[in-house]
């Protein structure tokens, strides 16, 4: 699915391929508590978010010097190049990282080092958003942000993830208003297992211009109502939806009434390492399981780049956007 797209929920982490992950341990002298990349990759097939998330955590330990980020930030838009992504906002947990004593340049410069050139050897211009783990405390999210100081020349904006129940966003807010007055985009995953209520929250307290996931807006008509009134964009990921159970199956995924309800919906891949499929991928599947024909897929893409944070470079955008509509499927 070449169709050009922006990409504007991917986490970077998740993009860790058992073959790079064999190949990064070796480098570092790390030991994985499996005998090859088959068994690895057996252990993708994860029942459940917390299932999931361990093993997300477990893999982080190859990932050590800048060369490690540099070179799963190469991999990954090798592969989205080959799907049609012509820009992507990339999140990255840096409190994952600082947990195991790699520090936040190391993080930071190794992303930049392969995102600096991305547009000329892949062709996707980027944009590198920095994430808080909410299942953290507000006050380690505080100290993040202020050990990114430094680097924010490299950082457009923050955005919040990891488990979302019982972890509402106004916890974040203080965080969220000193990343505003840094000048920071703001995002947040809302509405996936959480309820409706934490995406108006994100919107009303932590002031957030993106919902990622933000599938669960469709129990509340009235807060439907608001998010096509304000033109607020849904960074969908129905793969991951379907693999983590918010979704029991593909063909129920709501992503076609989210659409005739004028949602301003994109379509992502989440961590596609993991959740088998990259952005292309995911646009294939909902073209096969929901019955999205070419015209919709379009209306995807172009929302894609509509809701990118591009306000820098609007003639890029406005390039891209082109090019979608002037795409012709196979």
């Amino acid at each position: 699915m070449s169709l050009p797209k922006a990409e504007l929920h991917l986490h970077i982490e998740g993009t860790l391929e058992p073959e790079l992950a064999f190949a990064l341990a070796a480098r570092n002298g790390v030991t994985l508590p499996y005998a090859n990349t088959e068994e690895l990759r057996k252990a993708y097939l994860f029942d459940d978010l917390q299932s999931f998330l361990n093993l997300y955590y477990e893999l982080m330990a190859v990932l050590r010097t800048e060369q490690d980020f540099a070179d799963l930030a190469d991999a990954y838009l090798a592969r989205a190049a080959a799907q049609g992504v012509r820009h992507a906002e990339i999140f990255f947990d840096p409190q994952a990282h600082l947990a195991r004593g790699v520090d936040m340049g190391t993080v930071v410069e190794g992303l930049h080092r392969a995102l600096a050139d991305s547009m000329e050897t892949h062709g996707i211009s980027t944009q590198l958003i920095m994430c808080f783990l909410r299942d953290e405390s507000a006050e380690s999210a505080m100290e993040t942000l202020e050990a990114a100081k430094p680097y924010l020349d490299r950082i457009v904006g923050i955005g919040l993830d990891s488990a979302e129940v019982g972890h509402p966003p106004v916890k974040f807010r203080e965080v969220y208003e000193a990343a505003g007055a840094l000048g920071l985009r703001r995002v947040a995953h809302a509405g996936e297992e959480g309820p409706p209520a934490y995406i108006t929250e994100a919107l009303d307290v932590l002031g957030v211009e993106r919902i990622d996931h933000g599938l669960r807006c469709m129990e509340d008509p009235a807060l439907v109502e608001r998010l096509v009134r304000e033109r607020i964009p849904l960074t969908l990921c129905p793969l991951s939806n379907v693999r983590l159970r918010a979704v029991d199956v593909l063909e129920e995924h709501p992503l076609p009434a989210m659409m005739d309800a004028g949602l301003l919906c994109t379509v992502n891949s989440d961590d596609p390492a993991y959740f088998g499929g990259y952005v292309g991928d995911t646009f294939h599947a909902v073209h096969e399981a929901l019955g999205l024909d070419q015209e919709r897929l379009r209306e995807l893409a172009r929302n894609s780049f509509e809701a990118s944070f591009l306000e820098h470079d609007e003639e890029r955008r406005a390039r891209y956007i082109a090019e979608v509509d002037a795409y012709e499927f196979e």
